[in-house]
Parts: C-alpha cells; sequence; structure tokens
C-alpha cells in the first residue's frame, strides 16, 4: 500500500530552542532503573511490549523515546520505506476511555512536531511517513494484551 507522508504536505514548524533562564534548582535525572511510580513502571511495560510486539512483526527499531526538550516519541519504526511514529499507550482497564481516545489534537500536534524533527535528521529520500497508536492492556494477570492500530490519525492542514 502506498501511504501518503502527512509531515511533508503541512508545514509543521520544529520546535525553536529559546534562551530560558534555568532556575537555580533543577530536576535530577532518573534512569528508568530507579524509576518507582507504578504509573512510570507500568508504561515501560507497555512500551517493551510494544517494541517486541512490532519487532515480531517485521519492523525494524529506529528509536525508542526520541526526545525534544520535554516531549518525546515513545517508538520509532521502519519496514521498507515505511516509518511509523508510534504513541505507546498502556492501560489497566478501559474504564476510564480507551488509548485512542487519549490521544487528543494537541498531543497529535506535539507529535507531529517532534517526528518533524526526526525526519529532518534521520529521514531518507523515498520514505513516507505515517503515526500509529499501540494500545497494550495490563490484564493483571501477567499477559500484555497489544493492539496496533496502523495510520492512526493524519495531521490537517490548516
Amino acid at each position: 500500500p502506498v501511504f501518503l507522508c502527512p509531515i511533508e504536505s503541512c508545514r509543521v514548524s520544529v520546535l525553536r530552542a529559546r534562551a530560558y533562564r534555568v532556575p537555580m534548582t533543577t530536576r535530577r535525572f532518573i534512569p528508568t532503573r530507579e524509576w518507582e511510580d507504578a504509573r512510570q513502571l507500568r508504561g515501560l511495560a507497555g512500551e517493551h511490549a510494544a517494541l517486541a510486539y512490532l519487532t515480531s512483526c517485521g519492523w525494524s527499531i529506529e528509536a525508542h523515546r526520541f526526545k525534544l526538550g520535554r516531549h518525546d516519541l515513545d517508538l520509532i519504526v521502519r519496514r521498507g520505506p515505511v516509518v511509523a511514529f508510534v504513541e505507546v499507550k498502556t492501560r489497566r482497564t478501559t474504564a476510564f476511555g480507551l488509548a485512542a481516545e487519549a490521544v487528543g489534537w494537541r498531543k497529535q500536534r506535539t507529535i507531529a512536531k517532534v517526528a518533524e524533527l526526526w525526519r529532518l535528521r534521520h529521514g531518507r529520500p523515498g520514505d513516507s511517513y505515517r503515526f500509529d497508536l499501540v494500545s497494550v492492556t495490563d490484564t493483571g494477570t501477567g499477559r500484555l494484551e497489544v493492539d496496533h492500530l496502523p495510520d492512526a490519525w493524519r495531521l490537517e492542514c490548516r
């Protein structure tokens, strides 16, 4: 199938670095092995499950947690000329909504800006790009259910 490049067809400005004063106390970087918050650990386990699922489906991992300032892309995967920017949502239950409902237009716009930076730095001629969503549900029995929604959204050009 042919995928349209939603990024190249839109003018998405890359977040520009601005001169900010850094306060005297900055937040200390905490490695993932020192995380204690159950929500963070659940999200990390979901990302690892998504990594395993996508690699088993033939995708190669280009980047995990690609950052631009405080914003990041969970996964960037490639299969041939198709590059997918993947948002991973991990849930224990659907009581508070589906994973797809948790990615609103603001989050989509932020992901697009970070994706544009990745494309400028690492993209190849002839690549096509899309935005995917991977939903990971922790069933509580030690099993994780993974659902992949390819081409989950497209950017609207205004």
